[in-house]
């Protein structure tokens, strides 16, 4: 039996992975979720799913879950997320530095094969290339989430340099699914859609980004353990198919036949930046198959949430 410990587990990815990795009876779950943003019954309600609402920030909460199970792998999904929320709250974004350090000395001290490191692509920044590559992009990002996850980065690396704990770090993009907040686009303007009301853009649009539907971000990261894949490597998790938003826009507009008006809004003072767009290789390898358009995409998360 593999013991996995989930931070972050009641939120968009983390929910679905652990309702994945439950369907292999020989899985124990475990799901550590302050729930911040996360949703309690966002959970899977299954024998082998053990919840336990708590701060991974707080050395005292965690610490007690380590006593308690023998893990052999730890996903630190755990985080402040959201562009306007981390903005807003740049203290409680760098409060999760603390969870990194907790997670990565208690997980050295108990056994744990490895721990699996949510990052982003917001470590990029403005990119020098597109698409972004895992070892040729520069990592430029000034915003504090960003900063964060670079630290988190450098955290798992030294970790494993003088402590030989095993990494794996996903550079997540875009990863849209039925658990996804509100206030994120692609489920923000779907219920725009849906209900005919205006669509509201920041600045033209032309901003781009590329969208993954959560079964082939969670699929990545299953076997990507279950295969002993990227061991201490750095991966990105992303659809590859770059768009703009107001392409994005038009495309929820025809699938759901609505007649929403588009409006635009002033520009985001920071924090949207220009392009972004994953080389998604390693993924791909990983996967040995296609990844999820985003039109059949859009019609799974219609049909499971709307």
């Amino acid at each position: 039996m593999a013991i996995i410990l989930i931070t972050g587990g009641a939120g968009n990815i983390g929910s679905r992975l652990a309702m994945l990795l439950a369907k292999n009876p020989n899985n124990h779950i475990v799901i550590l979720d302050n729930l911040l943003t996360g949703v309690r019954a966002h959970v899977p309600n299954q024998k082998n799913v053990t919840f336990i609402e708590a701060d991974v920030n707080q050395c005292q909460d965690v610490e007690p879950v380590f006593k308690r199970f023998h893990f052999d792998y730890v996903f630190h999904f755990a985080a402040v997320v959201g562009v306007k929320r981390t903005l807003d709250q740049p203290i409680q974004v760098l409060d999760d530095i603390e969870g990194i350090k907790n997670i990565l000395s208690l997980s050295k001290h108990s056994g744990v094969k490895r721990v699996f490191y949510s990052s982003s692509s917001e470590v990029y920044g403005e990119p020098f290339e597109v698409p972004q590559h895992e070892s040729t992009t520069p990592l430029n990002s000034r915003l504090p989430y960003a900063i964060v996850k670079n630290v988190g980065e450098a955290f798992c690396k030294s970790y494993f340099d003088a402590f030989g704990l095993p990494y794996t770090i996903f550079r997540f993009f875009n990863t849209y699914g039925p658990h996804q907040s509100d206030d994120f686009v692609v489920p923000r303007f779907l219920h725009a859609a849906l209900k005919g009301d205006p669509i509201t853009i920041h600045g033209d649009g032309l901003q781009t980004r590329s969208f993954c539907y959560i079964d082939d971000t969670v699929e990545t990261c299953i076997k990507t353990m279950e295969q002993e894949l990227h061991i201490n490597d750095v991966l990105n998790v992303g659809n590859d198919k770059e768009m703009t938003i107001l392409e994005l826009v038009e495309t929820i507009i025809a699938l759901t036949q609505s007649k929403s008006e588009i409006i635009h809004l002033p520009a985001l003072k920071e924090g949207d930046m220009r392009r972004r767009c994953p080389d998604s290789t390693k993924m791909k390898q990983v996967l040995q198959r296609d990844l999820t358009p985003l039109e059949t995409g859009l019609k799974h998360l219609i049909d499971h949430r709307f």
